[in-house]
């Protein structure tokens, strides 16, 4: 009887043990999933941006939500995905375009995105200008991609 009683503890330990386990377990793989979930943002971030300097519309196109609210650091203009994609299609708008320090958090299937947008515009009279600004763009897990749901920019003073 002894013996039984002691498996019995083992047992019971074992699945306490296990049961306390189970949350921290669960948590670990739900820290590497959001990790992996922003890394994959991060790429589609890159993405973007190469997609913005190139002027390619269909790259645009696929990262975007249909449902696109672009929202411009004048605080003005607002463009939908429609007019966002037109205004960059074929066209070098850029010398050069860097996004740096970049904050991301995925909650559920959104992601929360910060970066400083460092660009080297190419004027309509062929000269160039900077554009140095804050950015907050939201992301959508949508058909199992991630794509560009509302943006919106500030005017940042350089460091």
């Amino acid at each position: 009887m002894v013996r039984t009683e002691m498996c019995s503890r083992r047992v019971l330990l074992a699945g306490v043990t296990l049961g306390a386990a189970a949350p921290m377990l669960a948590a670990g793989s739900s820290r590497a999933l959001a990790a992996d979930e922003s890394e994959a943002v991060s790429r589609r971030l890159e993405a973007l941006r190469v997609a913005i300097v190139e002027g390619d519309a269909k790259a645009l196109d696929a990262l975007t939500h249909p449902q696109l609210s672009y929202g411009h650091s004048s605080g003005r203009k607002i463009e939908t995905k429609a007019q966002f994609v037109a205004s960059l299609a074929g066209k070098t708008n850029y010398k050069s375009l860097t996004f740096s320090e970049p904050w991301i958090q995925v909650v559920g299937d959104n992601a929360m995105v910060r970066h400083v947008w460092d660009g080297v515009d190419i004027l309509p009279n062929g000269e160039t200008g900077r554009s140095y600004i804050a950015v907050l763009q939201v992301w959508l897990k949508d058909g199992g991609e991630w794509r560009l749901l509302a943006r919106q920019s500030c005017p940042l003073k350089p460091a």
